[in-house]
């Protein structure tokens, strides 16, 4: 059958998406979801986990709830929670059960909020997509309740799409703060590693807004319709030691976001940096998240002048793709797009899918392969292009 996969694993779900990207943010997150399943939405995706503890619940979902409904018990278990608790948020997500019957979220939340004077919003998850559609639809949800109109202050700029799903492991934002700083910005907020919900909040103080990953654009696109912030898609990969040299990546992308401030222009140059022909042969395939691999992508192309097309198996916006890029589903997809490859860079459970002709550059992506590749992981930001395909 398509879009199965018998071999590979699959990426991670919406729900734990939106999990990561509420994490540090101080709310109280609450799956409805029979009991046990907390272990599989956080401490097999969630890498942060073990250093420090977080509000996320399950509400112990039964058969007779699920059947008859039982809403009164979920809303008194959240209020008292977070009469308990005090937390700054609660956000409510569902797993397929009551996406299926039909429960009314939305409802909920002005219930729950009305009986705990708590900021309650509803995360729109199913467990049927990917981690990108629910961290997207979570920092959405997020900006459409606090983020509040704010007077410009310049040379600032936000972080959008951080979390460790897609940056390699815990801490790497700071290889990103350390980016915008030798662009000559200061970072007004991260979404969401190492800022405060506060930060959040004045979001719309920045000039411009980085997006890092698939799921930040959802949230670029709100600020931009909302405030006019302009966002630049790319992630700084390959960043050298000290400043950023003319003619590589890192240098590219600053000069990216200093024109989408003069300009007031979106810019994407992990996909347009890329041109617009087809890689010869189609030598190198990287395959992931589009905006990691398409950076990627570039990086090489600067610093070892080898092209590459980016295989995304992710929901991810098609605008993210360049035009020789191609956009996958299930393992069977992959493995017909990795036909003719000579030179494959993707997370190392791909292998049973690489021709046996290919060379496998392993690149551990968190959402993939979770912590089976967490001892190899890479900061991608300092990721050293030339070491990883030496």
């Amino acid at each position: 059958m398509r879009r199965t996969n018998r071999i590979v694993p699959t990426y991670t779900g919406d729900v734990s998406g939106a999990c990561s990207a509420l994490f540090e943010l101080g709310g109280m997150v609450v799956i409805h979801d029979p009991s046990g399943c907390n272990s599989t939405y956080n401490t097999h995706d969630e890498t942060r986990w073990y250093d420090h503890d977080s509000l996320i619940f399950i509400t112990g979902l039964t058969e007779r709830d699920a059947i008859l409904g039982n809403d009164d018990k979920l809303v008194h278990d959240v209020v008292e929670a977070a009469h308990e608790l005090s937390p700054r948020f609660v956000a409510l997500c569902n797993s397929p059960i009551p996406f299926i019957s039909g429960t009314d979220f939305r409802a909920i939340c002005k219930l729950v909020e009305r009986q705990c004077d708590v900021p309650c919003f509803y995360v729109r998850t199913n467990a049927m997509h990917d981690y990108v559609t629910g961290a997207d639809n979570a920092f959405v949800a997020l900006a459409e309740r606090f983020v509040v109109p704010c007077e410009r202050r310049k040379s600032t700029l936000n972080i959008l799409g951080a979390t460790p799903l897609d940056l390699g492991i815990a801490g790497s934002d700071a290889s990103l703060r350390d980016f915008a700083h030798r662009a000559g910005f200061e970072v007004t907020s991260c979404w969401a590693m190492g800022s405060s919900l506060d930060e959040l909040v004045h979001a719309a103080e920045a000039e411009v807004n980085l997006v890092v990953s698939a799921t930040g654009l959802g949230v670029a696109r709100l600020l931009r319709e909302r405030f006019g912030t302009p966002y630049v898609v790319g992630m700084p990969v390959g960043l050298p030691d000290d400043g950023l040299a003319e003619g590589t990546w890192a240098y590219e992308l600053a000069e990216a976001l200093r024109e989408a401030v003069a300009t007031g222009e979106c810019r994407w140059p992990c996909r347009d940096g890329r041109g617009v022909t087809q890689p010869a042969g189609e030598a190198c395939q990287l395959v992931g998240e589009p905006v990691a691999m398409g950076s990627l992508a570039c990086a090489m192309g600067r610093e070892l002048g080898v092209e590459g097309r980016v295989v995304c198996p992710l929901e991810a916006a098609s605008e993210l793709l360049a035009p020789h890029d191609t956009r996958v589903e299930g393992e069977e997809g992959v493995e017909e797009t990795l036909v003719a490859a000579r030179l494959v860079v993707a997370d190392a459970l791909y292998a049973p899918v690489v021709p046996s002709k290919a060379r496998l550059v392993a690149l551990p992506h968190q959402a993939f392969s979770g912590r089976n590749g967490w001892k190899t992981a890479h900061d991608l930001a300092r990721l050293d292009v030339r070491e990883l395909l030496a």
